[in-house]
Parts: structure tokens; C-alpha cells; sequence
């Protein structure tokens, strides 16, 4: 017991789990730069989102880069992805740049599949994750970093100069976002279906 003690401490603070909790330890900042409102504090706050949000997959590929994947960073990790998404999306809330409706059906559908996902792994069953999943991801990340921005910024390009209205931008890409979540639930739903009842014996639901 003590030996596996032992493992447990030393695998909580290897490099990739050190990665996932410090991208954790990273949510009340920009949080808090997000609270503040200010041009200025929104620009910080959304980059320091934006790394947070798009280093998601640094942990997972030192862990399997250097045989570091524990039971732990298997909980940490995804665990990590979904406080981070729910902490900027509750904030946007409450600042009023977010309809709840949006995120009330982003958090069901991560509560669905998560249950579905624990379902499957307890009865054996692999179930493949789909590009529309990835895509999702991807849109999240970009659309809550434009709405914590928030505002109107110049860019200036080498050929042409505009505004970029931020929120609106971030709103757009967030809904986008909103599809290929469904989507991506549907298609996990519905391959936790088919290896449910496929005949015994059958191939895994690919």
C-alpha cells in the first residue's frame, strides 16, 4: 500500500501532469484579467486563454513521448480541457457577451459524453474520436478568446487596414463551435449504440 503511495505522488507531479496543473493554476488569472473589462486587460486575458486553450495537447504528447502516461494524467487532462472551457464561458455569462443557453447545452453535451465515455471504458468498448470532435475544439478556443478580446481592434494589414470587431467574431465562431458539438455527441451517441448492439463477437465500433 505504501509503495503504491509512493507511485501515486511520483506520477501526480511528473512533467506532464506539472503541465495539465499548471494550465489549471492558469484559469484565475485570466479570469481575472477578463473581470477587469479594460481594453488592455482583455487583450492579456485572452492571450494568456489562448495559450492556455491551445496547449492542450503538449501534456499528452510529452506523456506519450517519454512513457509518462499515468492514471492520474488520464483524469488530469481531460478534467484540465473542461474547467477551463467552463470557467471563461460562465465568466463571458455573467459579463453578458454569452447567451447561457449556449453554454448550458455545451455543458450537457461534455456531461453526456463523459458519462457515455465512462460507460464504455468500464465495459471495454473503444469508441473512436471523430475530426468533428477536433473541430470543436479548435472553434471553442478561437471563439472564447475573441470574446474575452471583446472589443473593436485596428489591424493593419500590409494590403488593407479594418476593424476587427472581436465580439462579434467570437460569437460567430462559438456558434459554429456549437454545431460540431452537437454533432460530435451525436456521432459518439451513436457509436456507443452500434457497439452496444452489435453481435456478439462482432468488430468494435469503429
Amino acid at each position: 500500500m505504501r509503495r503504491s503511495l509512493g507511485n501515486l505522488r511520483r506520477d501526480f507531479f511528473n512533467t506532464p501532469n506539472a503541465i495539465t496543473l499548471a494550465r489549471i493554476g492558469m484559469i484565475p488569472v485570466f479570469l481575472w484579467f477578463t473581470w477587469r473589462e479594460s481594453r488592455v486587460d482583455s487583450f492579456v486575458g485572452a492571450m494568456i486563454y489562448a495559450v492556455t486553450g491551445t496547449t492542450d495537447f503538449l501534456d499528452g504528447y510529452i506523456a506519450r513521448k517519454k512513457n509518462l502516461v499515468t492514471v492520474i494524467g488520464k483524469f488530469l487532462d481531460p478534467l484540465a480541457d473542461k474547467l477551463i472551457v467552463m470557467a471563461a464561458l460562465i465568466m463571458l455569462v455573467h459579463l453578458g457577451r454569452v447567451a447561457a443557453w449556449v453554454v448550458i447545452v455545451i455543458m450537457a453535451r461534455e456531461f453526456i459524453v463523459t458519462g457515455l465515455r465512462t460507460i464504455a471504458m468500464s465495459e471495454g468498448i473503444v469508441i473512436a474520436a471523430g475530426q468533428e470532435g477536433k473541430s470543436k475544439t479548435a472553434f471553442q478556443v478561437a471563439s472564447i478568446t475573441f470574446l474575452i478580446m471583446h472589443y473593436r481592434y485596428p489591424v493593419d494589414a500590409i494590403l488593407f487596414t479594418f476593424d476587427l470587431d472581436a465580439n462579434r467574431a467570437g460569437t460567430w465562431l462559438l456558434y459554429i463551435s456549437l454545431v460540431f458539438s452537437v454533432w460530435s455527441a451525436w456521432n459518439y451517441f451513436a457509436g456507443f449504440i452500434r457497439a452496444v448492439y452489435r453481435p456478439e463477437g462482432g468488430p468494435q465500433a469503429p
